[in-house]
């Protein structure tokens, strides 16, 4: 059943896509940084941890999605794009590629792990798909971060592009998706 925007929220997404957005805005970010810092780590046990945090958070990342995606094409507030001409056609695509760049992410995490092989927090062992072949490894880790980098890019892009809606175009676009922004602005347009 999708929810039709009444006059009151015409402009306003659901709390749940609000929440489910800023949420995983947070562990992508998250994930992100505890990306670039396995390494600094010691190895053994500190870095088996970082690590395993990661893969943890990104298991809890690809749940997200799915219900995210699940509620996005049942139920969750649709809304217009904001400009409907050629920025409006842009800003469709862009989340769509942030889907597309969310799902690769997550599965070229697993692939990484099945790869290069992996223990959770010293209690579960992934065997590595093909324990001699480190080239397929590496491979695997650097596709993994190449697309959580093309990600976090376009996420960056994404918010400026809301901050120059709001404010250099002083329009209601960020407060569609901005918890609160709405009723603190007290509804006015600028």
């Amino acid at each position: 059943m999708m929810m039709k925007p009444t006059a009151a929220t015409a402009d306003v997404y659901d709390t749940r896509t609000i929440a489910l957005h800023w949420i995983t805005a947070a562990i992508v970010v998250t994930m992100w940084t505890i990306g670039q810092c396995i390494d600094f780590f010691p190895k053994g046990m500190p870095r088996m941890g970082a690590r395993s945090t990661h893969m943890t958070i990104g298991a809890l990342l690809a749940v997200l999605l799915a219900v995210r995606i699940a509620w996005r094409l049942r139920a969750g507030v649709k809304l217009a794009p904001a400009d409907p001409g050629v920025m409006g056609r842009i800003a469709v695509r862009v989340h769509y590629l942030l889907y597309a760049l969310l799902v690769l992410v997550v599965m070229m995490g697993i692939a990484s792990v099945w790869a290069r092989g992996d223990t959770w927090f010293n209690w579960f062992t992934v065997p590595a798909f093909d324990p001699g072949n480190k080239q397929l490894a590496e491979q695997a880790v650097d596709l993994h971060g190449l697309a959580a980098n093309a990600l976090l890019i376009l996420a960056g892009l994404h918010a400026a592009a809301a901050g120059y809606h709001h404010r250099v175009l002083k329009d209601r676009v960020l407060r569609r998706m901005w918890p609160g922004l709405s009723q603190a602005q007290g509804g006015r347009q600028g």
